[in-house]
């Protein structure tokens, strides 16, 4: 459980929290777990995947780009998670303690994927603690954390890498209301973009209980409408950003992948997509790569909301 010490300020908070965990070399955790076909194979029912079949993946058969987010779940009992239902093991003291999921860059390795009927070892480390402040005067911390994960007969050989920002603002004060804005005006969704693709997606009450059941995430702005109007101002149940962000993977490896895995990932959330409401994917080449040559795996993934605004931004190198 988070130690209960109030701070006053983001900076004396990344102070507070490097120091706990010490060295950035130093793992929060290491925990080893067994890919089970079964978990997967709900994922795939949830997201309404055209290959879902009655029968759970074969042993050996490579976890897709994203799929592994529905493993090593936070270990945390319910009376240790926060008042929003998160869990507490890298927040920041109090007040710092409201998260949100900003981004991250994820990286997989050609000669060493993760399958289905392995063990793999997941070691987790903070890599970073920065102050911010907003536009409006307040502060928040902006903290990086990295899980990298190898198979167990393989230790020393990384099969990916997951860095993760999160965001840690000032709790809310569940007794006090918060006004929800009202409902923007619709506007068309944008067209594809020129020699690329375009998927829309409507996620549904169900489709987030199902991923927040299959990755164990308590957090209430997925599913809580009495917390998210009453206390966090939003107007409905937020999606998941690992629930678009997986979204996004499969989308580039249906139109571009071809079966094989991308080199990298990166990703920011910019603004909510709620439930009920329609939104769009658009995948594009990106031109110019890391490589700096036309044409060297380079694309790019929005995701618009029906209001004229864009969620989610990424890169996937393929």
């Amino acid at each position: 459980m988070a130690a209960t010490r109030r701070l006053s300020t983001a900076a004396e908070a990344c102070t507070e929290l490097l120091t706990r965990f010490g060295s950035t070399s130093k793992p929060i955790s290491t925990r080893t777990q067994l890919l089970d076909a079964n978990q997967l194979h709900l994922l795939s029912l949830t997201l309404n995947r055209p290959s879902s079949s009655p029968d759970p993946p074969k042993n050996g058969t490579p976890i897709p780009p994203g799929h592994h987010l529905v493993y090593f779940t936070p270990a945390v009992p319910t009376s240790s998670l926060g008042l929003d239902g998160t869990d507490t093991v890298v927040n920041p003291l109090a007040p710092f303690t409201r998260r949100m999921w900003a981004g991250g860059h994820l990286t997989w390795s050609p000669s060493t994927p993760l399958l289905v009927g392995q063990t793999v070892r997941e070691t987790t480390r903070l890599i970073s603690a920065e102050p911010k402040r907003l536009k409006t005067g307040d502060e928040m911390l902006l903290v990086g954390v990295e899980k990298t994960y190898s198979p167990s007969d393989s230790p020393d050989a990384v099969a990916l890498t997951d860095r993760r920002n999160w965001v840690f603002r000032r709790e809310i004060d569940p007794s006090s209301s918060v006004p929800v804005p009202p409902r923007p005006e619709e506007v068309p969704l944008p067209s594809p973009p020129t020699g690329g693709w375009a998927r829309d997606f409507t996620q549904s009450e169900v489709s987030l209980f199902r991923f927040s059941a299959l990755t164990f995430n308590g957090h209430k702005i997925h599913y809580s409408d009495e917390w998210c109007r009453g206390v966090e101002g939003h107007r409905r149940a937020v999606v998941h950003g690992p629930l678009n962000l997986i979204n996004m993977l499969n989308f580039w490896g249906d139109e571009v992948g071809g079966g094989r895995m991308p080199r990298g990932v990166e990703y920011r959330a910019v603004r909510p997509i709620y439930v009920g409401e329609r939104y769009r994917v658009l995948l594009k080449d990106g031109g110019k790569g890391k490589g700096g040559e036309e044409g060297d795996g380079r694309w790019e993934v929005e995701v618009w909301d029906s209001f004229g605004g864009v969620g989610m931004r990424g890169v996937v190198w393929g």
